[in-house]
């Protein structure tokens, strides 16, 4: 019997090796640690063979502990499996994306869920839903902007551009894509760089400014020749995606060059098999320079491949086959390849139109069972007047379909537009609270380092308290970026955090207790902001005046709201109090600005000593007119 560390070391050795070997055994990885099996799978992307059975295995074994980390680990990477080796529909890469996401939710990974909002994305415009990949990129920059990860962020803009590509909107993309461009040049991420260029050659080719996106494949090309040799992909695509812009310039030469180089990398990197598609992009250039026995000869690969990857719903790589048999007199097999181009669009269009068509079909197959009574003639004749019927009908049904998709994605398009404009001042305010919280911040730190060289207690006193004022507005701003409602903040966590502040300010933490004794009530900034003051203001005079000789006590806010249009202010504590012949201590300064606070709010304020002091204060919170 193998012992277990034996039997690890075995299957560590196992794990080392599997490259080399060509007989992986699946049922084998039962045997060993979830971690190991992950681990295997993180080196095996390119594994076609067992990597989906192992997967799979390992997903099963680490459901029964409810790792959440891991299983969005094991997630992760079938997504990139299916992702990379394209084997199954892409709707399972957008499967396996999800639940990672869901995992690394529940783990509180916010790196790692940003990570993953910016790859969802991605599936999301593989899979053409833009809307789905629209919302998931503004919620990764908006972490990536939290998390000030610039790397992130650059990515996520790089995203953005490229789902702007898609949507058909060159400026758009052009213009997020420069702000990845910016700060993947200060990262020197020259990969990341490189890749971002295709978004540029596309979107200037949409553009018809053919030289910018010559310059953006050069700069790509540059890039990786002096800077990212390892990027072996990357170059094809640049060669492919400068193709497509020589042809929009009628350039075929330089088509031709380039389709032919960026096949001629694939084949040299990962084998002719799977860069075979890239052939039909040498054809259509042939074909378009009459050249058709070269069109054939690629143009056949290629579409064969597309065939043996289940790639159905091709049709231009068909029409342009077709062509090219029809320029060769070869008709049997133009026809041949005319009809599955027509066949696809048919079905393209039939899918549209399924719901639309059912209820004519139904009555189809209804005469078409009363005429089997007839003569063949009759039948003959009847089939083929209901033929013509269907035929017109999906006519007129398809023209009012597109019609309808047509206003549909028109609105659509605009409701897009809208979010993400909305989305983008959202991060806007959100930036300009924390810039004006950090200013404030500075000005506290300022007043801190002044009051510091201070020798006279009154002026010191005076340049504490005008600290603490900074600090109960820098905290509203605060409060503004980091909650969810950007036009109101909610008043208990805000005076808790401001009391502990204060409190710190003084060292008083060990002998006075601050209760808020109220419901959370929200506030808009207008008037939060003056009664953060007053509550300072009162926080402070308690602190200092109403428990003398380091004694304890007890302070107690609450605020409410008895109708909409007033707020009740309390303030109270159990301290000395004051009596009539109590003489004024301090400048009076944060009294005269309670008062003028007070009144900004069209308050009233009320004070009692009983058993200590309580500050009584009613505001309007709408003149009256």
């Amino acid at each position: 019997m193998i012992k277990p560390f034996l039997l690890f070391l075995l299957v560590s050795l196992f794990l080392n090796s599997s490259h080399s070997q060509n007989t992986i055994q699946p049922d084998e990885f039962k045997k060993v640690s979830i971690d190991s099996s992950l681990s295997w799978m993180k080196s095996n992307t390119d594994n076609v063979d067992v990597f989906h059975t192992i997967g799979l295995q390992t997903l099963k074994r680490a459901l029964q502990n409810q790792d959440s980390n891991t299983l969005a680990e094991i997630h992760e990477e079938l997504a990139n499996w299916h992702g990379y080796n394209g084997l199954f529909s892409p709707d399972s890469v957008v499967y396996h994306s999800e639940k990672t996401l869901m995992y690394y939710q529940k783990s509180n990974n916010k790196t790692k869920v940003a990570d993953t909002y910016r790859t969802l994305a991605i599936d999301y415009i593989n899979t053409r839903q833009l809307e789905k990949a629209q919302d998931v990129l503004f919620k990764a920059i908006s972490l990536y902007e939290e998390l000030e990860n610039t790397a992130g962020l650059g990515n996520a803009y790089r995203t953005l551009g490229t789902l702007h590509e898609v949507l058909e909107e060159p400026k758009e993309s052009i213009k997020y894509t420069n702000k990845a461009i910016e700060i993947f040049e200060k990262n020197e991420n020259y990969p990341l760089l490189a890749i971002a260029q295709f978004n540029l050659i596309k979107g200037y080719g949409n553009l018809g400014e053919f030289e910018k996106a010559y310059l953006a494949a050069e700069y790509c090309l540059e890039i990786v020749r002096t800077k990212a040799q390892e990027e072996i992909f990357v170059p094809v695509r640049a060669l492919s995606y400068r193709g497509e812009v020589a042809i929009k310039a009628k350039d075929y030469k330089l088509a031709l060059e380039d389709f032919t180089q960026a096949w001629e990398l694939c084949v040299a990197n990962i084998g002719e098999e799977r860069c075979a598609t890239y052939r039909t992009e040498i054809g259509q250039v042939y074909l378009l320079q009459n050249n058709y026995t070269e069109a054939l000869k690629h143009l056949k690969v290629g579409v064969t491949a597309y065939e043996a990857q289940g790639q159905t719903g091709i049709v231009q790589q068909y029409l342009d086959l077709s062509e090219s048999y029809k320029q060769l007199g070869d008709f049997e097999n133009a026809l041949l390849y005319k009809d599955k181009a027509n066949e696809n669009i048919k079905n393209t269009l039939e899918s549209k139109i399924a719901n639309l068509e059912t209820e004519t079909i139904i009555k189809y197959e209804t005469r078409k069972k009363d005429d089997a009574l007839e003569a063949q003639e009759a039948l003959l004749k009847q089939k083929g007047r209901v033929q013509t019927l269907i035929i017109i009908i999906a006519s007129l049904l398809a023209v009012l379909l597109i019609a309808m998709l047509y206003f549909f994605n028109k609105n659509k398009k605009t409701t897009r537009l809208i979010k993400a404009k909305n989305s983008e001042n959202e991060l806007l305010l959100k930036e300009i609270h924390h810039r004006v919280k950090n200013n404030l911040e500075l000005v506290k730190s300022l007043i801190s380092l002044q009051s510091a060289e201070l020798e006279d207690s009154a002026t010191k006193d005076a340049m504490i308290a005008s600290q603490n004022r900074v600090q109960s507005m820098g905290l509203i701003h605060q409060k503004l970026y980091q909650g969810a409602n950007l036009g109101s903040i909610d008043m208990k966590d805000y005076f808790v955090n401001l009391s502990d502040g204060i409190l710190d300010t003084f060292n008083a933490e060990d002998k006075i207790k601050v209760e808020c004794a109220m419901e959370q009530l929200e506030l808009d900034v207008d008037t939060a902001v003056p009664i953060g003051l007053i509550v300072n203001e009162l926080l402070t005079n308690a602190l200092k005046y109403a428990f003398p000789e380091k004694s304890k006590g007890k302070i107690e806010i609450s605020l409410s709201q008895p109708n909409p249009e007033t707020l009740t202010l309390k303030v109270t504590d159990n301290g000395i109090g004051k009596t009539a012949d109590t003489t004024s201590k301090g400048t009076g300064f944060g009294t005269q600005l309670i008062k003028l606070l007070t009144l900004q709010l069209n308050g009233v304020m009320e004070e009692k000593n009983d058993n200590g002091t309580a500050i009584l204060f009613q505001f309007k919170t709408k003149t009256a007119a």
